[in-house]
C-alpha cells in the first residue's frame, strides 16, 4: 500500500484521538473546578455515561457489519457520526450559564451524544482499517500509521487547551478548542473518505451467534491478551499525574513528561512494524514488553526533583507504548477466520468494549488500593504506596498478557506471515 493511501486512511485517527483526552480527562476538571459542579454528582453522571458507552459498542459493530453491503454505507455512517460528534463536542465545552442541576443535565446529554457518535465513527474506522488489506504484514503498517496520527492528536489536545485556558480562562479557552476540533474533524474525515483506499467488502452476511464469533481459540487468546495488556497500560496513565505531583514534586512539568512519552511512542512505531515483519507481531510485542519492564525497573530509583531520570523512564516506556499501539489491532485482524470476515465490525465492537473495560478496571482498582494503603494526594510522605502500585500492578498485568498470548499448550500464533494474501477473502 502506498504512503498516500496509508496517510489518507490514518488522517481520521488524529481528530478521533484528539477528542478522547478532553472527553475523559479535561471535561471532569472543567465541570468540577471551573463550573463548580458537585464532585459526587459529577462522578455519578460520568459513571452512568461511560457505562452506556461501554455496552453499546458490540451493537454498533453489528450496525457497521450490516451497512458494509449498502452503497456508501460506511462513508455515510461516518459522516453522520462526525456531524453529531461535532455538535456534542461543542455542547460539552460551551455549556450555558445554568444552575448546577441544569449543568449536570447538560453534561449528561452532551456526554451521551459525544460517546455514542465517537463510538460509531471509531468502530467503523477500525473495521475499515482491518479490511484494507489481507497482507498480514501490511496490517501492521495500517495500524501504525493510524496510531501515529492518533498520537499527534493526543499531543495537540494536551497542549492547545492548556495554552488558551491559561491565557483567556476556562470557558473561553475550551470554547475555542471545541471549534478548532470541529475544523480538524472535518478535514480529517474528508481526507480519509477521499484519499484512503477502499475497504475490501466480504460477500454475504453471517448470522451466527456470539458463540461462533468467539469460538476460535486464537481469537479468544488475542482478546484476553489485549484486555490484560490494556489494563497494564491504563494503570500508569491513571496514576502518572499523581506520581508527578507527589513523587517527583514537579507538577509544572507534567506536559513535558507526557510529551516525551507520546513522542517516543510515535517515533518508534515504524521500528515495531519492521520488527514485526521480521519476527512476527507477537514476538515483536514481547520485545516491547521487555522495554516496559526496564522502564518500570527504573521507577523506584526516581526521587524528588529527579526529572532527568523520569524523562528517561518516559522515553523508554513510550517506546514500549509504540508496540502496544501498533501491533494488537493488527493481531486481531490476523486471527479473524475468513468465514467471519463479514462480522469484522462486531469483532472491533468487542475490541472497543474491552478497551473501555480496561480503563474502568484500571481506575476502579488502583485508586481504591491507594486509599487502602493510606495514600493522600498532596502529601508526598504517603507516596510510597503510589510508587509501589505504579510499578507492581502494570507488571502483573503484563505477565498475564504474556501468559494469554504464549500459552504452554495449544497452537501458537503464526510467527510471521507465510503468505501475502489470503486466497479465501
Amino acid at each position: 500500500m502506498k504512503v498516500r493511501g496509508l496517510a489518507g486512511y490514518a488522517a481520521l485517527g488524529l481528530p478521533l484521538a484528539m477528542a478522547m483526552l478532553p472527553i475523559y480527562m479535561i471535561s471532569p476538571k472543567f465541570y468540577g473546578d471551573a463550573l463548580g459542579v458537585n464532585l459526587a454528582a459529577l462522578g455519578a453522571v460520568l459513571f452512568l455515561a461511560r457505562l452506556l458507552d461501554t455496552i453499546q459498542d458490540p451493537f454498533i459493530g453489528r450496525l457497521v457489519d450490516f451497512l458494509q453491503h449498502k452503497k456508501a454505507g460506511w462513508p455515510v455512517l461516518m459522516s453522520l457520526g462526525a456531524v453529531v460528534l461535532a455538535l456534542g463536542f461543542v455542547m460539552l465545552f460551551d455549556p450555558p450559564r445554568w444552575s448546577e442541576t441544569g449543568l449536570l443535565a447538560w453534561l449528561a446529554v452532551s456526554l451521551v451524544v459525544v460517546y455514542s457518535a465517537h463510538s460509531v465513527i471509531n468502530v467503523c474506522y477500525l473495521t475499515w482499517g482491518a479490511r484494507l488489506t489481507d497482507d498480514v504484514d501490511g496490517r501492521s503498517r495500517v495500524t501504525a500509521w493510524r496510531e501515529a496520527f492518533g498520537l499527534v492528536g493526543v499531543v495537540v489536545a494536551s497542549m492547545l487547551p492548556a495554552f488558551w485556558v491559561a491565557d483567556e480562562g476556562a470557558r473561553q479557552g475550551y470554547r475555542q478548542f471545541a471549534w478548532v476540533f470541529v475544523g480538524v474533524l472535518g478535514v480529517g474525515l474528508s481526507w480519509t473518505l477521499w484519499q484512503s483506499p477502499k475497504p475490501r467488502i466480504v460477500g454475504g452476511q453471517s448470522r451466527e451467534g456470539w458463540q461462533h464469533v468467539l469460538a476460535p481459540a486464537a481469537v479468544r487468546r488475542v482478546l484476553w491478551f489485549y484486555f490484560f495488556n490494556a489494563v497494564s497500560v491504563a494503570i500508569p496513565a491513571t496514576l502518572v499525574l499523581f506520581y508527578i505531583d507527589d513523587v517527583l514534586q514537579m507538577p509544572g512539568r507534567a506536559g513535558l513528561f507526557l510529551g516525551l512519552y507520546f513522542l517516543s511512542g510515535m517515533l518508534t512505531l515504524p521500528l515495531w512494524v519492521a520488527l514485526a515483519d521480521r519476527l512476527g507481531k507477537a514476538q515483536a510485542w514481547l520485545g516491547g514488553t521487555c522495554l516496559a519492564i526496564l522502564a518500570f525497573a527504573l521507577v523506584p530509583l526516581v526521587g524528588q526533583g529527579n526529572g532527568v531520570l523520569f524523562g528517561v523512564v518516559c522515553l523508554v516506556s513510550g517506546a514500549a507504548l509504540g508496540a502496544d499501539l501498533a501491533l494488537p489491532p493488527a493481531m486481531l485482524a490476523d486471527v479473524i477466520p475468513p468465514a467471519q470476515r463479514p462480522r469484522t465490525g462486531l469483532y472491533f465492537g468487542i475490541w472497543a468494549l474491552i478497551a473501555k473495560l480496561a480503563l474502568a478496571l484500571a481506575a476502579g482498582m488502583s485508586l481504591p488500593l491507594l486509599t487502602v494503603l493510606d495514600y493522600q494526594p498532596g502529601q508526598p510522605a504517603t507516596a510510597w504506596a503510589l510508587t509501589s502500585l505504579y510499578v507492581v500492578l502494570p507488571l502483573l498485568f503484563k505477565a498475564l498478557a504474556i501468559v494469554a498470548l504464549f500459552p504452554r499448550r495449544g497452537p501458537a500464533l503464526p510467527p510471521r506471515a507465510t503468505s501475502r494474501t489470503e486466497s479465501s477473502s
